[in-house]
């Protein structure tokens, strides 16, 4: 299914050399990992604090923008400089998940959007990446696929606290675009599922 992960080697060929340099200044991926949390929770802190004001709306999608950087720099700073560990593994799949709630729940407290619905997608997303790491319990390769991984609920979510920091009403589409992330974050859930099974069969 197409998804926004299909992007990440472009993604990652424009941040090799910032993961070279940093990689030579003797950065680790767990501290780049743990980076991106710490940005997370301040990006989503500002919502919760600061629920009625447009600017941390407007400072989400620069947020997710660099989550994603740090998160592709980390893997390459792992994988590409034999820098690899249990700790860092663990890191890594627990950082995305917390991250994600830390950035997403405080949307509940924006005026307009469903209390219910983000909740939902929270738990959906946690579930998917988790049937995507129960994968590789069953001999099946670590599991991204579509239609919402990661990267598209960062599309979504990114997008969705633009216009909402922009002025634009979210009553009108808001709960609709949250809904279809629910519904696509199930149908990830299923498929992830779907290709693990298909892979070591």
């Amino acid at each position: 299914m197409v998804s926004v992960y299909n992007l990440k080697p472009r993604f990652q060929g424009l941040l090799r050399p910032v993961t070279h340099y940093l990689a030579q200044a003797g950065i680790t991926p767990n501290q780049v990992t743990l980076s991106a949390f710490a940005l997370s929770i301040v990006a989503g802190a500002s919502i919760a604090v600061f629920p009625d004001a447009s600017w941390p709306l407007l400072l989400i999608p620069l947020a997710l923008f660099l989550r994603m950087a740090l998160n592709a720099i980390d893997g390459m700073l792992a994988r590409e400089h034999a820098i690899q560990s249990p700790v860092g593994a663990i890191l890594n799949e627990l950082g995305d998940v917390l991250s994600d709630a830390a950035l997403y729940l405080p949307l509940c407290w924006v005026s307009g959007l469903s209390p219910l619905l983000v909740v939902s997608i929270v738990v959906f997303s946690i579930i998917a990446e988790m049937t995507g790491v129960v994968a590789v319990q069953i001999g099946a390769s670590r599991r991204y696929d579509g239609p919402m991984g990661k990267s598209d609920r960062a599309l979504a979510f990114g997008l969705l606290a633009l216009l909402i920091g922009l002025g634009v009403d979210p009553l009108s589409w808001g709960n609709r675009l949250l809904a279809v992330v629910a519904l696509l974050s199930i149908a990830t859930i299923v498929n992830r599922a779907r290709q693990a099974l298909r892979e070591v069969a």
